[in-house]
């Protein structure tokens, strides 16, 4: 009897893991068609003629020059694709950085802004637009994605700091967090108020966060980052599983808690600070996704972490579509979107976990 009541947990076992990898590779398929999808909308071509001249593209089919095929070509991988690998590459990251900073502070709030990251990166950034200060010699543009990666670290940095005499228990780092949000954004504050009309319309626009403008050239480092942090994020997600436990728990069972927090500090910093130095605040995704993610397959990061990477970066997708779809009535950045898709979700899925009394 207890041999066969074993043999039943472990079937329930291996297809509770096969349908929660068959959740992961059925998010990466929808992924890649809604990204194809993505890219059609407001160009006038079909889906399935975006799809043959991204498929021709990465192929390596050549057209006669300036043919009508030809600027179909230049216009979907020059205009258009930029700004979906960008949102399709943020979203990614931003979901990555949520999944950490939930399980490492025992937070189903946390998300990747909550060290005040993303109120650093928009004091750099108006600093550079406004004021014209730049950390570098750099100029234009890539100043200000300069400033805003510098300056969304300094918080990083100060907290790093303060943690190491004060301890690094989560409810100290939020406080920390919380506190340098308010100092940076009273800095953003004063600055703008001095601002001319245009330079606080462009402050005021990079804050929202949007990937229109986007090029190839912003695309490396953001790739990069990502690509590393997940594979780090996925082999220590056995050590993510215990964090969830609580600290003593974790204490307990070997991990050292203080190190592992650090790291993941300065993994989610740099990371963070890769992405919003080119999108500009992007909020919601890094809260919504993981919780999403959670809320089917469990609370197991081995698969919370690639499944919050897919998810994100679909949902981002999908909201840049929505943006560009609504460009007819004005510019709207994807960042208003996410806001518009992230907040009535989050709230459903905090209701849902309430009524089941769950919390995490």
């Amino acid at each position: 009897m207890g041999e066969q009541s074993f043999n039943q947990e472990k079937e329930e076992y291996h297809a509770s893991i096969g349908r929660k990898i068959s959740f992961i590779l059925a998010c990466l398929v929808l992924l890649v068609v809604t990204s194809v999808l993505s890219c059609a909308v407001g160009t006038g071509y079909s889906f399935g003629e975006t799809f043959d001249i991204v498929i021709n593209h990465i192929l390596g089919t050549e057209y006669a020059f300036r043919s009508p095929e030809w600027w179909a070509d230049y216009y979907v991988w020059n205009n258009v694709m930029p700004g979906v690998t960008m949102a399709l590459i943020a979203g990614a990251g931003l979901s990555l950085a949520g999944t950490v900073m939930q399980s490492m502070m025992e937070n189903p709030l946390a998300d990747a802004y909550t060290t005040g990251i993303s109120s650093g990166a928009c004091l750099g950034a108006v600093s550079a637009m406004i004021v014209g200060f730049s950390f570098t010699n750099v100029a234009s543009s890539m100043g200000v994605v300069t400033n805003a990666f510098i300056g969304s670290l300094i918080p990083a940095v100060v907290i790093i700091m303060l943690i190491r005499y004060i301890g690094n228990s989560p409810s100290t780092m939020i406080l920390i967090g919380s506190a340098l949000s308010f100092f940076f954004n009273a800095m953003v504050t004063l600055i703008m108020a001095t601002a001319s009309a245009e330079a606080l319309q462009d402050a005021y626009l990079w804050q929202i966060g949007s990937v229109s403008g986007a090029s190839w050239t912003d695309i490396p480092l953001m790739l990069v980052m990502v690509v590393i942090s997940s594979i780090l994020v996925q082999l220590a997600s056995k050590k993510l599983n215990v964090m969830s436990l609580g600290e003593k728990t974790a204490k307990s069972l070997g991990l050292d808690v203080s190190q592992f927090r650090m790291l993941c500090i300065i993994l989610v910093s740099v990371l963070v600070a890769s992405i919003i130095s080119f999108t500009g605040v992007i909020g919601f995704i890094g809260l919504v996704a993981p919780h999403m993610v959670r809320y089917i397959v469990g609370s197991d990061n081995r698969f919370v972490v690639p499944g919050s990477i897919l998810v994100g970066a679909l949902i981002l997708v999908v909201a840049d579509a929505v943006s560009r779809v609504l460009y007819v009535w004005g510019d709207v950045p994807v960042g208003v979107v996410m806001s518009f898709i992230g907040a009535p979700v989050f709230l459903y899925l905090i209701i849902r976990r309430k009524s089941m009394k769950e919390v995490y």
